[in-house]
C-alpha cells in the first residue's frame, strides 16, 4: 500500500530542490530523514517536513508497518515563475525571476 504527500508552490528553485530530492530517493524513511536532518541545504528542511507528512498519511491510512516504509518515488516539478522588476540605471529595468516548485513524495512498504 502506498501513501503520498504533495507540496505546491514552494518558493524554491526546482533545480536546487532536485539536488536534495536525489539524495533520498529509494532510501528507507528513517535513513532519508537522517540524511535530510544533517544536510545544509534549505530545501532539506522542506523535503523533511514533506516526508514526515507522508508518514503521517500512511499511519492514517492504516498501512501495515510504518518502520518498513521507503521512499518509492519523489520528484520536483516546476511551478509558475513570479516575475518582478527592479529599476536600473538610465531609466531601464531588469527582470527578477522568483521560481516556484511542486514537490511530491510517495512512500511504499517493502
Amino acid at each position: 500500500m502506498e501513501a503520498s504527500a504533495k507540496l505546491s508552490f514552494v518558493r524554491l528553485s526546482p533545480q536546487k530542490a532536485r539536488l536534495v530530492v536525489d539524495m533520498v530517493r529509494g532510501k528507507g524513511v528513517q535513513e532519508a530523514l537522517n540524511i535530510l536532518k544533517f544536510s545544509p541545504q534549505r530545501a532539506s528542511e522542506i523535503v523533511g517536513k514533506l516526508v514526515r507528512s507522508a508518514v503521517a498519511n500512511a499511519e492514517q491510512k492504516g498501512v501495515g508497518d510504518v518502520d518498513r516504509l521507503f521512499v518509492k518515488t519523489i520528484f520536483v516539478d516546476q511551478g509558475p515563475v513570479l516575475r518582478r522588476f527592479m529599476p536600473k540605471g538610465r531609466g531601464s529595468a531588469s527582470r527578477i525571476r522568483k521560481p516556484t516548485s511542486h514537490i511530491t513524495v510517495v512512500l511504499a512498504e517493502q
